[in-house]
């Protein structure tokens, strides 16, 4: 039997609504990727280049360290992976998730949230994290709308 993981990382909560949407809509199991430092508003000024996402996302290297495990990786044939978009891509911390467990063989399918930016490299970033993974093009969810994320979910969009 197929089983489903919704993952996301979520600074300001917008992500972790949409995570769960897509957890009741698809019956999968939803966790939260915690970093181990919760970022502060001041972490999250990209106004300031000496912010702590600023110094991260201009460092292709940093992985911020996560605060918990997911011990049944392996139960799970599809993962949705929700994050928001920062500098066009992923979070680091999501690169992290990626490369902590092995994906080979598993569809994954990530969703992103932005004030209106769009994937940019996102794709191209993240699967250099878990190669053996079957990708699905990153799509951004920008509203809780059930409807077009069933849609997007049964791949009507």
């Amino acid at each position: 039997m197929s089983k489903t993981l919704v993952a996301y990382f979520s600074a300001s909560g917008v992500t972790a609504e949409i995570a769960k949407e897509i957890s009741k809509i698809t019956k999968g199991d939803l966790f939260e990727i915690k970093p181990v430092e919760p970022y502060t508003t001041d972490d999250l000024n990209w106004h300031d280049s000496n912010s702590r996402t600023s110094l991260e996302m201009k460092d292709k290297t940093s992985r911020p360290e996560i605060a918990n495990k997911l011990n049944n990786m392996s139960d799970y044939d599809t993962v949705f992976l929700g994050f928001p978009i920062w500098w066009y891509v992923a979070p680091h911390i999501i690169n992290n998730f990626l490369e902590s467990y092995n994906f080979e063989g598993k569809t994954v399918r990530p969703f992103f949230t932005s004030g209106g930016s769009g994937a940019g490299q996102t794709d191209e970033e993240l699967h250099k994290s878990a190669p053996g993974a079957i990708w699905r093009p990153a799509k951004r969810l920008y509203e809780n709308n059930t409807e077009r994320i069933s849609n997007w979910i049964n791949d009507v969009e």
